[in-house]
């Protein structure tokens, strides 16, 4: 396909995949600390207060819980409001930079979700009571929206406390978070290290880089899907001489950076496990590169909760859970398609390890729940 007199190069499925694949650390584990691979990916997905866990695991050659939890206590690593105005753990030093350049997603959000129960309150002073309230003492989002209602009684308590968190940067402190701790989602006004809240300003440029570093090459749509943002086409436009541009097969436009990874299309991919809400199912506006589009119904819920997946060859092909029972943790697969006998068995030797990662002190039995 010509652009500009000039020949460019198409990108089949494949070839995507495993360009993503090289990227996650998903070809083969890396030797990384978590925070640096936590950077790198731009954050964890985190609704799942394990997930992130699970996701660094089926990453980083040897990590273990208590080097992210460990983060977590020391602040090290946060869990906030980013991407899609969706929970995710990031590090401390990405936090507010992420933050500011999301600030229009947040304020989308908030006014498609509690627009009409917010209309014509003052805002700046709603602001400044919720941060006080905060900075006192953490509350959970319930107690800080009760809190505030006492100062606005004729609001509803959810709207207000999600407009603090809108305007606000509120963390979730530990004990959530920490492998193996249920514990009730208490927040806090993030700050940096000298107690003054950071004021960045948007570099919005910069974060999208970033994102092709770890997901390139991708679409515009696919950058807008990633981040929540919108109108980003001038912004492309102003990064495109240092990119690289590729063609999918539907002929849509792919930017990319000159010099990251993109591996042969027949690169060889191991089996993986992936944690709930991995980002990789949920950073593209097509998702073919990693789940056909017949399996994402069983993937994702109607109430959005995205399940956690096997990857055979690269792409999603069944989901995965751990059933604890009378000292027993059996790991149930169930799988979209037919496993041959060399895909089951690298499947149940990744399945072993995963087990010894996640139930330790149990005895260990998986299991393969036949085909529906």
């Amino acid at each position: 396909m010509a652009c500009g007199g000039e020949q460019v190069p198409v990108l089949g499925l494949r070839a995507l995949n495993r360009a993503l694949l090289a990227r996650q650390m998903l070809l083969s584990r890396v030797k990384l600390p978590a925070l640096d691979a936590i950077e790198w990916l731009v954050g964890l997905q985190a609704q799942a207060p394990n997930a992130p866990y699970f996701d660094l695991w089926t990453r980083i050659e040897g990590f273990r819980q208590e080097e992210l939890s460990k983060l977590i206590q020391d602040r090290k690593a946060v869990r906030i409001a980013l991407m899609r105005s969706t929970l995710h753990l990031v590090s401390a030093r990405d936090c507010l930079n992420l933050r500011a350049c999301l600030q229009a997603v947040h304020d989308r959000s908030l006014n498609g979700a509690f627009g009409k129960r917010l209309a014509g309150l003052d805002t700046k002073s709603l602001a400044t009571a919720g941060r006080a309230l905060v900075e006192a003492k953490p509350l959970t989002f319930s107690e800080l929206g009760k809190r505030l209602n006492e100062q606005w009684p004729d609001r509803d308590p959810a709207a207000l406390a999600a407009a603090v968190r809108t305007w606000v940067p509120l963390v979730q402190l530990p004990p959530r978070g920490l492998w193996g701790r249920a514990a009730k989602p208490y927040i806090l006004l993030w700050k940096h290290g000298s107690g003054t809240p950071i004021s960045a300003e948007p570099a919005t440029e910069a974060m999208i880089l970033r994102y092709l570093a770890t997901y390139g090459p991708a679409t515009i749509k696919d950058i807008q899907v990633w981040s929540g943002l919108t109108r980003l086409r001038e912004v492309m436009e102003r990064l495109r001489q240092q990119l690289v541009i590729f063609r999918d097969e539907q002929g849509n436009e792919l930017f990319d950076l000159p010099d990251a990874p993109r591996p042969d299309a027949d690169t060889q991919s191991p089996p993986r496990f992936l944690g709930e809400f991995d980002n990789m199912l949920l950073s593209y506006a097509d998702r073919k590169r990693i789940i056909d589009e017949v399996y994402l119904k069983r993937v994702i819920t109607e109430n959005g909760i995205i399940r956690s997946t096997i990857l055979i060859d690269g792409f999603v092909c069944g989901t995965w859970r751990i059933k604890r029972d009378q000292g027993t943790a059996t790991l149930i697969i169930e799988p979209f398609k037919r496993l041959s006998k060399q895909e089951q068995s690298a499947l149940a030797e990744e399945g072993a390890r995963l087990l010894i990662f996640a139930a330790d002190d149990h005895s260990h039995d998986i299991q393969f729940a036949p085909l529906e």
